[in-house]
């Protein structure tokens, strides 16, 4: 088997960047119709407004930091190693409640960007 460097390896600061909410970041790993994989960093105290998705599903993996979700009304406390799903039309937001950033994957099936109802 050959070994070569090509263009399939995926890199943070490599990948498209872009800016959310007031100090949030995220880099678009895979970006298509159908799947969306970003990580983002959310500096301590910041949150995303609720929301809710008409036909995209989510999954979140917490990669470092402490999260509080929020979905349908029910607080969900996430760390290190940890996932959460939300399916479409669930109401949801995300906040750090860690003292440091919060690292994170999300994956959407399809993507969620256009697809976004905000509720705040």
């Amino acid at each position: 088997m050959k070994i070569k460097e090509i263009n399939r390896i995926i890199k943070t600061d490599k990948s498209n960047h872009y800016i959310w909410g007031t100090d949030c970041d995220g880099w678009h790993f895979v970006k298509t119709d159908n799947l969306s994989v970003i990580k983002e960093t959310m500096p301590p105290g910041t949150h995303e407004k609720l929301h809710y998705h008409e036909k995209s599903q989510q999954f979140f993996y917490i990669l470092s930091g402490k999260a509080s979700f929020e979905i349908e009304g029910v607080e969900y406390i996430l760390k290190q190693k940890q996932g959460i799903s939300i399916v479409p039309l669930e109401k949801h937001k995300i906040k750090n409640i860690s003292n440091k950033d919060l690292e994170f994957i999300v994956v959407s099936n399809p993507i969620s960007h256009g697809d976004r109802i905000n509720l705040e």
